[in-house]
């Protein structure tokens, strides 16, 4: 990409990059957060409390919580890739330890170094392993609609175990980083969360092992 810069599009299938595609794919992405609203106006005739999803790129989660950004009352996290830990350089966790910069055509946050040039990415989960993140999560964050938070590989392992044994339900490592972040909060008893399992973990079988 970088050699070709003038005649090349760097399209990653994300709402990361160059206008129009994190507009494009959000909104083809929304569907998820469309029917998620009719579902619970349907099954519980109110919003709900809190939207929980994993955030690489970003397309999932932004899919999940554009149709509800509006409703004020309803809470939205996104979970990032905490690797082997923040405090080391094994993760993916552009929004809580990235900078602004450039990358693949856009200003987002980066994780780069103090020349601007990209650092390399760890996490357990492939789909999270990008060192940007799309422009809308940087204004989300930056306003302060949806926060942000990470997880790390072993805390994702164990999200992927417990919904494996607890309802027979093999979450993509992606998704396992949005159910451990539940392990981290406190709900009331009559809290409404919705959290996006957005793959199955087939896929991630041998990585597990």
């Amino acid at each position: 990409w970088l050699k070709n810069v003038d005649t090349t599009f760097y399209i990653i299938g994300s709402v990361a990059g160059f206008h129009p595609y994190p507009m494009m794919v959000r909104d083809f992405q929304s569907i998820i957060g469309i029917e998620a609203k009719k579902q619970a106006m349907y099954f519980e005739g109110r919003l709900p409390d809190y939207l929980i999803a994993c955030v690489g790129g970003g397309s999932n989660s932004i899919g999940l919580f554009y149709p509800f950004l509006k409703y004020k009352d309803v809470k939205m996290i996104g979970v990032e890739a905490g690797g082997k830990g923040l405090d080391t350089k094994y993760h993916a966790a552009t929004l809580s330890k990235g900078d602004i910069g450039i990358l693949h055509g856009s200003k987002s946050y980066v994780l780069q170094d103090k020349n601007g040039q990209i650092s390399a990415t760890h996490s357990i989960s492939a789909g999270l392993d990008y060192p940007g993140v799309g422009p809308e999560h940087a204004y989300l964050k930056n306003t302060g609609r949806v926060k942000y938070f990470a997880v790390t590989d072993k805390e994702v392992v164990n999200a992927f175990f417990d919904l494996t044994r607890l309802e027979g339900i093999m979450p993509a490592l992606e998704s396992a980083h949005a159910l451990a972040y539940l392990r981290k909060m406190k709900f009331k008893k009559n809290d409404f969360v919705v959290v996006n399992l957005s793959g199955r973990g087939d896929k991630d079988v041998n990585t597990i092992l």
